[in-house]
């Protein structure tokens, strides 16, 4: 669209060209509203699932505290950090990606092996297997809140910029449109009461 009214063309065609503009604009206004629509409620469902794997990393944090104190108790520091590592070399990440408005979104689900020990321990306990085995249930809701928190940043990131498009149509370009047609609606009435006027004077002179 012209950048001011002076640079308007005042004839029915710009009339008609401004128009098809307009329409134009409210369509991609309405697809940005609505891609606008559909990525807040994305977000308001990952900020509940992160909420929910939050609460659960919490708890298996505590949790883990918890068998850490009793091993401790059990062992002491010295003997507890000389315990025997159990591997993790059968534990896997499992990955889903789907896409919302070309928007890669990603799902990690952390898939727990056999928990076997590289060696056996010399003073094996409840207390230590049980401290292992706590620390091992903290990586599921860590790698799920990791990639909410992930997915989160993509959508917000998107949806700021999809914000910030459909603002600019909706308070800048459309409302330019508006005055645009109205400037040239304005004027082609005064051309045409300017030619009946002249066409009447003709009139008379017959």
């Amino acid at each position: 669209m012209p950048d001011s009214q002076r640079e308007l063309v005042i004839n029915r065609i710009a009339l008609l060209e401004l128009k098809d503009e307009q329409r134009l604009v409210k369509e991609g206004y309405e697809l940005l509203d609505e891609k606008r629509i559909r990525l807040a409620s994305e977000i308001r469902a990952s900020l509940a699932e992160l909420r929910m794997w939050r609460a659960r990393a919490h708890a298996a944090d505590d949790a883990a505290r918890a068998a850490l104190v009793a091993a401790l108790n059990r062992h002491g520091l010295d003997e507890l950090s000389a315990y025997p590592p159990r591997s993790s070399a059968e534990d896997g990440l499992e990955f889903t990606r789907s896409r919302l408005f070309g928007l890669e979104l990603l799902k990690a689900h952390w898939r727990p092996g056999a928990a076997r020990e590289l060696e056996q321990a010399v003073n094996p306990t409840p207390e230590a297997r049980a401290c292992a085995l706590a620390y091992r249930a903290c990586l599921e809701p860590m790698v799920e809140t990791a990639a909410c928190c992930l997915n989160l940043r993509r959508l917000v990131r998107e949806y700021v910029r999809t914000e910030r498009r459909a603002r600019a149509l909706e308070n800048v370009l459309l409302p330019e449109i508006d005055r645009g047609l109205k400037f040239i609606e304005e004027q082609l009435e005064s051309l045409d009461q300017e030619e009946i006027a002249r066409l009447r004077q003709r009139v008379r002179a017959w």
